[in-house]
């Protein structure tokens, strides 16, 4: 069966951000099914428009940044 975005909701969604971008954590549950957080990363063109980036390495502001965040989005997972 092939992926249907129209059974992908999404319950959760913040955000963290620096000069040079930022970084999504939130949680999708697709077609009903258990939720689960979804952690991307967006840069910054020099027009200051985001785009998609591989989140790859956290540098520890980053990951103090997003923790916060994964706490919260774990409490609506309950």
């Amino acid at each position: 069966m092939p992926y249907d975005s129209s059974l992908d909701a999404q319950t959760f969604s913040r955000f963290w951000e620096n000069d040079s971008g930022k970084i999504v954590v939130s949680v999708y549950s697709y077609n009903n099914g258990p939720k689960k957080i979804q952690i991307v990363r967006e840069i910054k063109d020099k027009n200051g428009d985001y785009s998609f980036a591989k989140l790859g390495r956290l540098v520890k502001a980053e990951a103090e940044g997003i923790l916060p965040l994964i706490q919260e989005a774990l409490k609506t997972m309950e």
